[in-house]
């Protein structure tokens, strides 16, 4: 593997490129001579890797493999729509597809964050697993068709890093009035701990930090850490993270769009995005540990773990509140008790063999600030 030239996301960067085309969204959907036009709203800003390369790809093999039915129109956070309003554009047939992560989307229904990652939950492969096989998707269709979307799995960004801070997290009580941005149910664990989290897309993270309305944030990992400049900022990068083991990227259709394509074109997609889920696990795993050794050996960064009986803490109230979802409603219930049951899989009877390995493998051998 060669190692890339990581691009640094100015603040100036990540704010332009963000007024909504008004006009783009009065258009109906558009049927040209060689196909069907999708225009594909994003939640990513221009230019970062993993994610928006991830969309960039759906789009281009869509494009490839439809042989002209299907011309996927691809725009970037803001081009069309905000970039947390891709949901409600697509639900309303004013894009026809968007690519995201559904736990941006829990204020219409705390499930949708069982389709993206919940704190303490299940790893990529097995999420995917559970999508797949596990009966996830099934409930994923159940719940997405109430807002007239239909959602696959279109990549994954593995386990993520707990996060960026102006000082160490050595004690529960570091988390009393911090502002940190945090999405999903790991933010709503932040609010039960004392903290007060904030719920940004990626393209407003860094802009806040220089404004100083948050203290602290998490993206992703090293890969996107390292893009948006997060070390320039803030001291302290702290792991593991607690709150995404496993984050799930989004496609989403306007269902109405969906029933009305081919069931070819509708096996097409499938395959892109289960394509994507392998494509992206990789560009993540492979330049996750390429960014991370840039920041120690570049820009002087050490990780630090998270103090075992703040982990403890943090583990306990995330149990609290991921269970809590399952009082909101009988879909909810069911979209939980799945879940959890298949999590509770993995811990016993699932892949031993590889919890095993992965337990002796040290990381230790490689980083020795650890």
């Amino acid at each position: 593997m060669t190692k890339e030239t990581t691009h640094v996301l100015s603040r100036r960067s990540l704010l332009t490129g963000s007024g909504v085309a008004a006009a783009a969204l009065a258009a109906p959907a558009i049927v040209k001579a060689q196909g069907r036009v999708i225009r594909m709203a994003t939640s990513w800003p221009a230019g970062l890797g993993g994610l928006a390369t991830g969309a960039q790809r759906v789009a281009d093999s869509i494009n490839a493999a439809s042989d002209g039915r299907l011309t996927v129109e691809l725009y970037t956070a803001g081009q069309l729509v905000p970039p947390l309003g891709v949901h409600d554009a697509a639900g309303a047939g004013e894009i026809e597809m968007y690519h995201s992560a559904e736990y941006y989307f829990q204020k219409k229904h705390r499930g949708f964050n069982f389709f993206t990652t919940v704190p303490f939950g299940l790893t990529a492969g097995e999420h995917a697993a559970w999508l797949r096989y596990g009966g996830g998707q099934e409930l994923w269709d159940e719940l997405s068709a109430q807002f007239n979307v239909k959602s696959f799995a279109a990549g994954s960004t593995g386990v993520q890093m707990g996060g960026w801070f102006d000082k160490e997290i050595t004690s529960m009580s570091d988390f009393e009035g911090l502002t940190m941005r945090m999405p999903g149910l790991g933010g709503q664990v932040l609010a039960e701990v004392g903290a007060n989290p904030v719920v940004l897309p990626g393209g407003g993270i860094v802009e806040a930090l220089f404004e100083k309305t948050i203290d602290a944030t998490e993206w992703v990992g090293p890969y996107n850490d390292l893009q948006f400049g997060f070390q320039k900022l803030l001291a302290k990068y702290m792991y593991p993270g607690f709150h995404e083991p496993g984050t799930v990227a989004s496609v989403g259709l306007n269902l109405e769009f969906w029933n009305s394509l081919s069931a070819e074109d509708q096996a097409l997609i499938q395959m892109v995005a289960d394509a994507e889920m392998s494509l992206m696990s990789s560009d993540y795993t492979g330049n996750n540990g390429l960014s991370l050794t840039q920041l120690i050996d570049e820009f002087g960064v050490e990780p630090t773990r998270l103090p075992e009986d703040v982990w403890d803490a943090l583990a306990a109230t995330s149990q609290e509140v991921v269970a809590g979802v399952a009082n909101d409603d009988a879909l909810a219930k069911r979209i939980y008790d799945s879940f959890e049951a298949y999590r509770r899989m993995m811990m016993g009877a699932g892949p031993v063999t590889q919890s095993e390995y992965l337990a002796r493998r040290s990381a230790e051998d490689l980083f020795q600030f650890i």
